[in-house]
């Protein structure tokens, strides 16, 4: 999965074979959108996409097996998730949970999934992540003294999770 995150909430996604763009109008001037929208199979808001889901109680998809797969990728699938809460699902690829507000109960999934918080108070909302689980990876998309604090802070408590910090405008492999 390829992560670029472009400022504020957007950010372009390749996953699964297929793009899906986040909040392409809250991107800085500076990034065209028809640019950023360009190819993209999906094309949603941060808090107003996806069918409802309880992430304590959710289950990535199986895997389909090769004979049952055919030539075709699945679909992603994009759940909302309470306020300001995304929850990505790439076929073939590990989920994407962005999170810009409060952080959700999370199930046993969260521990093979990347978790990308963004906006303020980036530590706080790192901390009460890893106290409920710890995910593969934690990546953190905010202004740099956000991004110092957390980095500050979340270390001693992440149990071998890795910890990334995002720049705007350069992309991820994650």
């Amino acid at each position: 999965m390829k992560l670029t995150w472009f400022g504020n909430s957007a950010f372009r996604i390749h996953g699964g074979g297929q793009i899906v763009v986040v909040d392409a109008d809250s991107a800085p001037q500076i990034v065209a959108v028809s640019e950023l929208v360009s190819g993209a199979d999906h094309v949603i808001a941060l808090d107003g996409a996806g069918e409802v889901t309880d992430l304590a109680t959710w289950k990535p998809r199986a895997r389909l097996r090769l004979v049952d797969g055919g030539d075709e990728v699945r679909p992603v699938q994009i759940w909302r998730a309470g306020d300001k809460c995304l929850l990505i699902e790439p076929d073939e690829d590990m989920p994407l949970l962005l999170v810009a507000g409060p952080v959700p109960e999370l199930g046993r999934w969260v521990e093979k999934a990347v978790v990308v918080l963004l906006g303020q108070d980036l530590a706080a909302r790192g901390e009460q992540l890893v106290a409920r689980a710890i995910p593969g990876l934690i990546a953190l998309a905010g202004a740099d003294g956000e991004v110092e604090a957390a980095f500050a802070r979340l270390p001693p408590k992440l149990d071998g999770a890795g910890l990334i910090a995002l720049e705007p405008g350069m992309a991820v492999e994650v």
